[in-house]
């Protein structure tokens, strides 16, 4: 039942991106799974080959990049939960001196009034992780707060911060003990350790080591925080972000028996939170309706990555799609991704019936 996934990747990879792995889910159970291309192919920029070239499998661990925004969600939802924090309270209860007007809510729905992205390495190029995070925290509101949506990995940041201080541990720790651990995640987590099995992602001559990014965070901001930040810096399998959005799709049910959500903060989670002005309704933390990932799957909720990974999650079809590529390997900027996710999405369609 794959061969129609696998030639679907086969057209894309390696144009598009270099490895690719697909899995399609119809009411829980996996109907079609594909895995293309290998886990490092260039070793500079001029895409010049690897000697070596190890080939993309089934359990590869990919670079999620703002799938990352999913679990910092899951985990700021958990300790609502247990009453350690509030959506609409103001982030000033825990990060004293922030504007008012800040709340988690806002921050979830990107309606915070705070920039798009701040380039803290650059700012502080010789800075400490925590050095840059406290400047990070103190990003000033420069748009209006409550409205229109301005997508910012400053504000999940942000978010991330306050969950850290009312959860009283690191955000890798709340996502192991609160997210990952609840569901049964062993291959997902921030700065993974069997780099044998990690897609390469962008030539950065600029990091340590030789060769292209591999086994440390893509995006900038996260890796100048120390690879642990609420926008970024998870990494995970196909089947690990599948489960996180059957969990989803089933109102927050777990393997184990311990839900990893209640069933009314999932229906929060994936209710419309009336962002105005994107190209898609917002939940918490979750796009509806994206048009760069859905393809025909219309209402369908999840989120997608800068590094080429996407969740999508379609209730009405019983379905969950998973796409995770390094389409950034080994430069940013190719063409082709969004025809390869629609393309993926039509085939769920298809196989839902």
């Amino acid at each position: 039942m794959s061969d129609r996934l696998e030639a679907i990747l086969a057209e894309g990879v390696p144009g598009v991106c270099p490895a690719a792995v697909a899995l399609i889910a119809v009411d829980g159970a996996v109907v079609a799974s594909a895995a293309a291309g290998e886990l490092v192919r260039y070793s500079d920029a001029d895409f010049t080959l690897a000697g070596d070239r190890p080939p993309a499998r089934r359990d590869s661990i990919f670079d999620l990049a703002s799938i990352s925004k999913l679990f910092t969600t899951a985990a700021i939802l958990s300790l609502a939960e247990d009453g350690l924090l509030d959506l609409d309270e103001p982030v000033a209860t825990w990060l004293p001196g922030r504007d008012a007007r800040i709340t988690l809510r806002r921050l979830l729905t990107h309606t915070a009034g705070l920039q798009p992205i701040r380039r803290i390495d650059l700012e502080l190029p010789d800075a400490s992780p925590g050095t840059r995070m406290a400047a990070m925290i103190d990003t000033p509101v420069t748009a209006p707060v409550g409205g229109p949506y301005l997508y910012t990995d400053v504000g999940m940041i942000m978010a991330g911060r306050v969950a850290e201080v009312a959860g009283g541990a690191p955000l890798d720790a709340l996502v192991a003990a609160r997210v990952t651990g609840v569901l049964g995640l062993a291959d997902t987590g921030y700065r993974p350790a069997e780099l044998h099995r990690v897609a390469a992602t962008e030539w950065k001559p600029e990091r340590p080591g030789p060769g292209c990014v591999r086994g440390e965070v893509h995006d900038e901001t996260s890796y100048a925080l120390g690879g642990v930040a609420g926008h970024a810096g998870v990494f995970g399998t196909a089947d690990d972000v599948l489960a996180l959005g059957e969990s989803l799709r089933l109102g927050g049910a777990s393997p184990g028996g311990r839900p990893l959500l209640r069933r009314e903060s999932v229906a929060e989670m994936l209710r419309d939170q009336g962002a105005e002005g994107a190209p898609f309704r917002h939940g918490l933390g979750v796009r509806i309706g994206d048009p760069g990932i859905v393809g025909p799957l219309a209402g369908a909720f999840g989120h997608s990555g800068f590094t080429g990974t996407s969740l999508v999650v379609s209730p009405p079809h019983g379905l969950t799609v998973v796409l995770l590529t390094n389409a950034v390997h080994p430069v940013r900027g190719r063409d082709g991704l969004r025809a390869l996710r629609h393309a993926v999405a039509a085939e769920a369609l298809r196989l839902a019936g």
